[in-house]
C-alpha cells in the first residue's frame, strides 16, 4: 500500500489534487484509515495515478477521465483510444480557432495607432516625496508584478503621475495591486512610465530613512535620489495595459477582516484543488452578518469566492495593516482587498471558477 504522499510524489499529482479526484469519485483510494482518515492506495492505483495526472496536463475533461480510468485496465481498449483521439481533436480545433481570431485581432492593431502608448515629455519632471511613504506604496504592489518573459510589458512596477498624484501600479494578469504614495500638486503633463522590477528593487533598497526623496522622470530614464545617494536607470519599452478600466468595479459586500486570524484561517483552512491543474484555492463564504470563512467541500453559488490561496496570502500580507476590507462581487467579479484608512491603496484578487 502507498500512502498518499507517496503516490503524490510518484505520480506527479499534489495531495490536493489526489483528495479532490477522491471527492470527485475518480480515484477512490483503496482504504482510509476510520480513525484518522488518512488515505492508502493499492499499487495498481499508482499506475492509475501516473495516468491520470497525463490526462489532467492535458486538459482533459473530468467526464471524460472517469471513463478513460474505467476502460484502462479493461480487454477492449477501443473506448479509451476513442476518447483520447476525440479530446486531441477537439484541442486541435480549438487552436485552430483561437489563430484564426488572434490573427483578426492583430489585423484590428494594425489598423489603428495603441491609445495606451506611454507619454513622454522633453521637460524632465521632479517630484519630492515621503520616502517612508513611497517605501510603503512599492511594498503594497510588489507582490503583484508579473514575471512572465512572454509579456515584459508587465514585468514591471508602472508610474502614473498626473494632476491627482502619482500612482504605482502592478500586475501578472491574475492580480493586480495600486497604491497612492501621496505625491500631489503635479500641474505638468500627464506622464506614463513602467519601472524594470530590478531598479524597483534598488529603488526600494535606498529608502531605508525617514528622509524626503526625489524622483526624476525625464524621457526613458527614471533616478531616485535620496540624500547623497541615488539609483537611475532606463524605463521599459512597453506599454503598460489601462489599468484605470480594469479598477472601476461595481460596489460589493464588504468583510472588515482581522489580519492575523485571517492569515492563520487561510494558511491551514481546507484546500480545494481546481481541476485543470489551477493549484490550490481557498474558498471564501460570506455570512449575512458580514464575516468571512475559509470553508471547504461543496461550496459553490453566490455566497462563495474561490482565489488562489498563496496569492490570498500575498495580499493581507502587502495589506500591512492589522484590518482589512474585502469586498465581493458576484462569484466572477475581482476579489478586492482594500485598506480601511486608505481608499488609494487596495489589491485586486481574481477569482477561479468553482465546478459545481
Amino acid at each position: 500500500m502507498y500512502s498518499i504522499g507517496e503516490t503524490a510524489r510518484d505520480s506527479g499529482l499534489g495531495v490536493s489534487a489526489l483528495r479532490f479526484y477522491d471527492r470527485a469519485g475518480v480515484l477512490v483510494p483503496d482504504r482510509v484509515d476510520p480513525v484518522s482518515g488518512y488515505r492508502w492506495y493499492a499499487p495498481g492505483q499508482l499506475d492509475e495515478a501516473r495516468v491520470l495526472a497525463r490526462l489532467r496536463r492535458a486538459a482533459m475533461p473530468l467526464a471524460d477521465i472517469r471513463l478513460v480510468l474505467a476502460g484502462w485496465t479493461g480487454a477492449d481498449t477501443d473506448l479509451v483510444r476513442q476518447l483520447l483521439q476525440a479530446h486531441l481533436r477537439r484541442l486541435e480545433e480549438g487552436l485552430t480557432d483561437a489563430r484564426a481570431e488572434f490573427s483578426a485581432l492583430r489585423a484590428l492593431l494594425d489598423q489603428r495607432e495603441n491609445p495606451m502608448t506611454s507619454p513622454r515629455t522633453d521637460t524632465a519632471v521632479r517630484l519630492a516625496l515621503s520616502g517612508p511613504r513611497l517605501a510603503a506604496a512599492l511594498d503594497a504592489v510588489r507582490f503583484a508584478a508579473g514575471t512572465d518573459p512572454e509579456l515584459p510589458m508587465l514585468g514591471g512596477i508602472h508610474l502614473d503621475l498626473d494632476d491627482g498624484g502619482l500612482r504605482l501600479v502592478a500586475t501578472d494578469r491574475y492580480r493586480m495591486a495600486v497604491a497612492h504614495p501621496g505625491a500631489g500638486g503635479h500641474d505638468g503633463p500627464h506622464v506614463r512610465t513602467t519601472v524594470p522590477l530590478p531598479l524597483a528593487d534598488a529603488m526600494r533598497a535606498l529608502l531605508d530613512g525617514d528622509q524626503e526623496v526625489r524622483l526624476v522622470l525625464d524621457g526613458d530614464r527614471v533616478t531616485l535620489e535620496a540624500g547623497d545617494r541615488q539609483t537611475a536607470g532606463r524605463c521599459l519599452g512597453h506599454d503598460f495595459p489601462d489599468y484605470r478600466r480594469l479598477v472601476r468595479l461595481p460596489a460589493g459586500r464588504r468583510a472588515l477582516v482581522d489580519v492575523p486570524a485571517f492569515l492563520e484561517a487561510v494558511r491551514t483552512g481546507p484546500v480545494r484543488e481546481q481541476e485543470g491543474g489551477l493549484g490550490e484555492l481557498s474558498v471564501l463564504e460570506v455570512s449575512d452578518d458580514g464575516s468571512v470563512a475559509v470553508t471547504g467541500d461543496g461550496a459553490a453559488g453566490r455566497d462563495f469566492v474561490a482565489v488562489n490561496r498563496a496569492f490570498l496570502l500575498e495580499a493581507l500580507t502587502a495589506g500591512a495593516r492589522d484590518r482589512l476590507v474585502l469586498e465581493f462581487g458576484a462569484p466572477t467579479a475581482p476579489l478586492a482587498v482594500r485598506r480601511p484608512d486608505d481608499e488609494h491603496t487596495f489589491s485586486l484578487l481574481m477569482p477561479v471558477r468553482l465546478e459545481s
